[in-house]
């Protein structure tokens, strides 16, 4: 498995890994229309746009797999956008294709946002997903704290977003050397039939 920058070439293989871990991990959580309506080009559009965003405090990084040919998850995080007092970082999103899950490729995406957030003076991070995520269980692993939540509207439905923090990441950048399961998905944007 390799982590690295994304390029402006990965928005396409970006889009797919969005769109897929969105129908696989939200059936039944959000509207079925609002996940058959997501839109692989406007998605795409949506990420070629946010690649290359470090110059704006914002990174995407994507993960590789030689047996896979391609990508099959990524992450995007940067400075916390509401402007919390304690947190500094964000990781706005986390994708992992379901059929990569559980090879620690969250958890190396995870590690490699953390490190670039350290290196750029943010010492904390807070993430978030919907409250109904069935894979939350993945940040309270890593160590983080439950640290609130809010109202949030998908498809015209209103939904709950729980925040979770962590005070100090350095010992998330190093979780790459444990092994565990990986999320499926972060809620950190909106689904890209809205975007």
């Amino acid at each position: 498995m390799v982590i690295r920058e994304a390029r402006s070439a990965d928005a396409s293989a970006i889009a797919r890994v969005h769109v897929e871990t969105w129908r696989s991990a939200y059936a039944g959580i959000v509207r079925e229309d609002v996940l058959a309506n997501m839109s692989l080009q406007r998605c795409e559009m949506g990420h070629r746009a946010a690649i290359g965003g470090g110059g704006q405090g914002c990174w995407t990084l994507v993960a590789e797999e030689e047996a896979a040919a391609g990508v099959v998850g990524f992450a995007r995080g940067g400075a916390e956008r509401c402007g919390n007092a304690v947190f500094r970082g964000e990781i706005y999103a986390l994708y992992v294709l379901a059929e990569h899950q559980r090879r620690g490729i969250g958890r190396a995406l995870v590690a490699a946002v953390a490190a670039e957030l350290l290196a750029h003076g943010m010492h904390s991070v807070l993430i978030w997903a919907l409250k109904e995520n069935p894979s939350r269980g993945f940040y309270e692993n890593l160590g983080g704290r439950y640290v609130g939540e809010k109202e949030v509207t998908i498809g015209g439905d209103s939904l709950v977003e729980v925040a979770y923090g962590w005070e100090d990441i350095r010992p998330l950048a190093r979780a790459t050397d444990r092994s565990s399961s990986d999320a499926s998905t972060a809620k950190g944007d909106a689904p890209c039939s809205e975007q």
